[in-house]
């Protein structure tokens, strides 16, 4: 139990959780984004 209490001590331990926890949520933004439709759309100075 005293290596957890260490480990939340620990900055470089909290810097890489927050890290990995940042990134996960980035790579699920970017995941949705590709499902969202965005880029099937034409542009829209095509019909002039």
């Amino acid at each position: 139990m005293h290596i957890l209490e260490r480990m939340k001590q620990n900055p470089i331990v909290w810097f890489l959780l927050k890290s990995v926890f940042y990134f996960l949520i980035m790579m699920v933004l970017i995941y949705m984004y590709g499902y969202s439709g965005v880029n099937n759309s034409g542009f829209i100075y095509n019909e002039f």
